[in-house]
């Protein structure tokens, strides 16, 4: 049974990851909008991630007999005048992701739940990797976003993202 703190905290985080896929799909859009598929799939593909993390997070609360309940998700609220501003949103949301992912692990480590933590540790590394691909994406877009022909090189680039599954086992 977990600590009702920890549950308290993994529940918020089901809510913050479905979220998170809500404005990657509302990135999405804008990608699709602005004619740049490639950069639409990748914020797709970065969305079905999220999903799959939501759930991670459920199926592991269930397995710990944890109730889960649902809230409403908030529409995304972002303003974006660039493509960059929607890679920077994107870098900012990471990190906020990152906060919460620790402020969990903390509080697992307090109460000494090392169930959860070894749980978490799979989310600790992602974010990690989500991190940097978002960098890698702003640097991207910084050196060749403003140049038409290298912009469709690197939508093309973005276009062969594929998705593949987390593979972690609880």
């Amino acid at each position: 049974m977990l600590n009702e703190k920890i549950a308290e905290l993994l529940n918020t985080q089901v809510n913050k990851e479905f979220y998170s896929a809500y404005l990657y799909l509302a990135f999405s859009n804008y990608f699709s909008e602005e004619g740049l598929d490639g950069f639409a799939n990748w914020y797709q593909i970065q969305a079905q991630e999220e999903r799959d993390h939501a759930m991670l997070f459920v199926q592991y609360m269930q397995n710990n007999d944890a109730k889960v309940t649902y809230d409403a998700i908030d529409r995304p609220d972002f303003k974006a005048d660039s493509h960059l501003d929607i890679l920077n949103a994107g870098l900012r949301h990471e990190r906020y992701v990152t906060g919460l992912i620790n402020n969990i692990y903390g509080a697992a480590y307090e109460a000494k739940d090392f169930r959860t933590m070894q749980f978490l540790d799979w989310f600790v590394k992602e974010q990690g990797e989500e991190e940097t691909n978002a960098t890698d994406l702003i640097k991207k877009m910084e050196l060749f976003g403003s140049d038409p022909k290298s912009l469709y090189l690197l939508d093309q680039e973005m276009a062969a993202r594929a998705y593949t599954a987390p593979s972690l086992t609880l």
